[in-house]
């Protein structure tokens, strides 16, 4: 998904300025994040904004805050939404995401987040790629203590990672009395190890939802529930 400009069904986003391009892992996460009549939407470290217009899109009564460090990507972010038909409903900040929950009082239903995960992975020469990808300016710890200061009380929190790096942030999250409620295992076909995890918290402890998706058939089609995840938006279905 790396061309210049993505066209969606309803929107279309350019990505040539930012670190990370549109990837399955943002367009699932944007289907899949889910809170009932949720009114008040953040998206953390929105990169092309690409999550925060498919939420406008899907929630068409809701206010959607995105915040993102990068000065390039928010500002790509920015002319992404304005050019869109939710601008009136989206608005992009520039900062880091520790400094945007401690000067923020809003309390949001739905926050969702596909954020960097290498703490430990060797790096590029690209440096805007790199803060993308790696959580130097963003600890999962400082994530989930954000997201337990903005989080209304009955709201849900959605984030994306890979398996062993959700390990590791569920239990973080636990210590801070954010607990999971729904799971998925999204792997590239049925026979294929998880590549990533979509998982909600709450503040409640209840008993866990677990689904599975699969990208593409045997044959290398695309999947049908994967198809049906994503026909409201992606053009190809």
């Amino acid at each position: 998904m790396g061309n210049a400009i993505f066209k969606f069904k309803q929107f279309e986003v350019r990505q040539d300025r930012c670190g990370m391009k549109i990837s399955t892992d943002a367009v699932v996460l944007g289907a899949m994040a889910d809170e009932v009549e949720a009114k008040s939407i953040l998206d953390i470290g929105s990169g092309t904004g690409v999550i925060s217009l498919m939420l406008a899109q899907r929630f068409v009564e809701a206010s959607v805050h995105a915040v993102e460090l990068d000065e390039h990507a928010c500002t790509q972010s920015i002319e992404n939404v304005k050019s869109s038909s939710f601008s009136d409903r989206v608005k992009v900040h520039q900062n880091s995401f520790q400094d945007f929950a401690h000067n923020n009082a809003t309390q949001y239903d739905l926050i969702v987040s596909n954020p960097p995960y290498f703490p430990d992975h060797l790096k590029s020469k690209d440096l805007q790629r790199n803060q993308a990808l790696h959580n130097d300016k963003l600890s999962f710890e400082d994530l989930a203590r954000g997201v337990v200061k903005l989080l209304n009380q009955k709201g849900s929190f959605w984030v994306i990672l890979p398996p062993r790096q959700m390990e590791d942030f569920t239990s973080i999250c636990a210590g801070m009395q954010l607990f999971p409620k729904f799971n998925l295992k999204l792997r590239d076909k049925t026979a294929s190890k998880v590549i990533r995890e979509v998982q909600a918290f709450t503040f409640e402890q209840v008993e866990v939802e677990k689904q599975e998706l699969y990208i593409k058939n045997s044959d290398g089609t695309f999947a049908s529930n994967y198809q049906k995840l994503l026909k409201d938006f992606l053009i190809i279905f």
